[in-house]
């Protein structure tokens, strides 16, 4: 048997849990505590959220790797690179990239709400690339904390995915991110831990129990590009993980492609990761995470191997998506008001085009129209995502309303099913179970824990969770919390109704005029304000009643030289409902598209005479 060589001066991990239970926190302490910051300097809450977005939605979307330096009691200096990934499902192709720099994994899970789906779906995903995991139960000082009970969920979470013996004896940190502590002692429910001042325990397990990078002295060089970045000075940047040999900077290496040639490149630049900044570095060795600039084409999954003796590594392989969207021009009669907007059909291409090179589980597909394409990814967020940096960055777009991606099997069609998680006061329960069962939703388990809330597990098709989350907040005032993920592919189930409600749709071009508002708000909620500028087959409103009605929001009181008694009075208006891209998105019909520009977003009829949608209503009707 062939004898590996080890790196004990190094160890690769990814932080791996569900939304919100303090992976980017950790990261920060760990980061404080090994020293990255110097003395005095100004640093930001969640350092490694660095997107504008990931900031505004509190919510992890790119996975990033940093690298601290931690010294042992023996005097040891050992770097640990830590790869921080997102938490939300959509997110998943980031995950599943993140794992395949790591030799283990660090499980986060909060002392409260315990293993949730996402957690579920990362873990999955560790058990199956046989990575050692530490568990690290946060937030333990939480009021209404329950240790002892998480931790049995989470043995029951291993079971449930079918870890063997050796992935559950998995070791216990408890901790608190947001203070930087952490202990092996299980402290009371909503304490701090007492015998800790630090992070220490955390730092000791994690050498203890990921293995230090292995490799063959004698193999080639070979390193997997496994995500890309770019630099305003060096061009694209592939980022590595080096599985055999050294690569240095200058060294001319062959260049493995997705379709099998191979071409010899040069290493212009080579940087390595310290704290939170790419320093240059003349060489590295197995186990590295390292970027390497002077390649322009190079993508995801593609090789960087020895020159005389190359040998490509095996493709990054990620789940398939499940919910597509039609992104195109947009075709308004408002098209190109905007300064500055990018407006045609080759600029919205080639966006698109740029974001398969650094997304591995986006794909983008033609359709019958020329200025419009199918992108499909995993989740309705990520689309709305993609949505939402184009827009910032000056694209005026049509987006239809998303729809499932099925597939055949066996001879049948199939759709993709989530398992849907809801934590809710129990007097919602008969509101909760009448919004699924209308949304073709069957229950899996129910959960009282005594405390006045209940869990609820869910199998349900994607297609009913398209416009769930609004009503689903409505109808538990605002208290429910709700989290899926996908969890197989299952026989169409039919149709579903998701909404009640139809649309006050513009009759003609005009500005919206607050007489006519007022004599409409009766009719449903108007989602514009008095002075909007509208035209013919825009949607200003939610009817009340389930069909469309067109609407002259433009109509003006006419003047006459008569006092009238009331004249004097003020036309009190009940303030719109402004929908953001992810709640117009969810409003949508499947005749209906959201316009979306650089300083609006608009919901309108995909054909936008009326005469010409009563047509086609009739001709359906046959």
């Amino acid at each position: 048997m062939e004898v590996m060589a080890q790196r004990t001066d190094l160890r690769n991990v990814a932080i791996i849990a569900h939304v919100d239970h303090g992976k980017t926190t950790l990261v920060d302490a760990m980061l404080r505590q090994a020293g990255a910051f110097r003395e005095g300097a100004a640093v930001d809450d969640r350092v490694m959220d660095s997107m504008d977005l990931e900031r505004e939605k509190g919510i992890t979307i790119l996975a990033k790797n940093t690298a601290v330096r931690h010294r042992t009691p023996a005097g040891e200096d050992i770097t640990i690179n830590i790869i921080d990934t997102p938490g939300h499902a959509d997110f998943g192709g980031e995950v599943e990239r993140g794992l395949t720099m790591v030799d283990g994994v660090v499980l986060l899970v909060d002392a409260s709400e315990g293993p949730l789906p996402q957690t579920r779906f990362v873990l999955r995903k560790a058990l199956s690339a046989r990575m050692p995991i530490v568990l690290v139960i946060n937030k333990v000082d939480r009021p209404d904390a329950r240790i002892k009970e998480v931790v049995d969920e989470t043995y029951e979470l291993f079971l449930d995915l079918d870890a063997d013996e050796d992935q559950i004896d998995f070791p216990i940190v408890y901790a608190c991110a947001r203070d930087g502590l952490a202990s092996l002692t299980e402290p009371a429910d909503g304490e701090i831990p007492s015998d800790s001042t630090d992070l220490l325990p955390l730092f000791d397990t994690l050498l203890s129990t990921i293995p230090a990078p292995e490799y063959d002295e004698g193999s080639p060089l070979q390193a997997h590009v496994t995500n890309l970045d770019a630099s305003p000075f060096l061009g694209r940047l592939a980022l590595c993980r080096v599985r055999q040999g050294i690569i240095r900077k200058g060294q001319t290496v062959t260049w493995c492609r997705t379709d099998g040639s191979q071409t010899n490149v040069r290493i212009s630049e080579l940087l390595m990761t310290e704290a939170l900044e790419r320093k240059p570095a003349e060489q590295a060795g197995p186990g590295d995470i390292i970027a390497v600039a002077g390649i322009p084409e190079i993508m995801i999954g593609e090789t960087l191997a020895d020159a005389e003796n190359p040998q490509p590594l095996p493709l990054i392989t990620v789940d398939e998506p499940a919910i597509s969207m039609t992104i195109g021009t947009n075709t308004s009669p408002l098209t190109g008001r905007a300064k500055g907007a990018k407006v045609t059909a080759r600029m919205v291409k080639d966006r698109l085009d740029k974001e398969l090179i650094g997304n591995v589980s986006l794909r983008v597909l033609e359709t019958e129209r020329p200025d419009a394409w199918e992108v499909q990814g995993r989740g309705e967020l990520a689309l709305a995502i993609l949505v939402e940096q184009m827009r910032r960055e000056n694209y005026e777009l049509t987006v239809g309303k998303p729809q499932v991606v099925t597939r055949e099997i066996d001879g049948k069609r199939c759709e993709p099913v989530e398992r849907l998680t809801i934590d809710a006061p129990e007097e919602y329960l008969g509101a909760i179970t009448q919004l699924l069962a209308t949304r073709k939703g069957r229950m899996e388990q129910m959960v009282n824990h005594g405390t006045g809330w209940i869990r609820m597990e869910w199998l349900i098709p994607a297609r009913g969770l398209i416009g769930f989350r609004t009503e689903f907040l409505t109808d538990t005032r605002g208290t429910g919390i709700a989290h899926h993920v996908f969890e197989s592919y299952e026989p169409w189930f039919g149709d579903i109704r998701t909404r009640q409600s139809g649309s006050l749709v513009a009759d003609r071009p005009g500005v919206a005029s607050s007489y006519a508002m007022f004599n409409l708000q009766e009719r449903g909620t108007m989602f514009v304000e008095p002075t909007t500028e509208v035209y013919e087959g825009m949607i200003v409103g939610e009817n009340s009643r389930a069909d469309d009605m067109d609407v002259n929001i433009c109509k003006e009181k006419k003047l006459t030289n008569v006092r009238s008694s009331t004249a004097e009075e003020l036309e009190r208006l009940i303030p719109p409902r402004k929908l953001s891209l992810e709640q117009a998105l969810e409003f949508c019909r499947e005749d209906e598209c959201v316009e979306v520009t650089p300083t609006a977003v608009r919901i309108r009829k995909v054909v936008l005479d009326a005469k010409q949608r009563e047509r086609n209503r009739r001709l359906n009707a046959r």
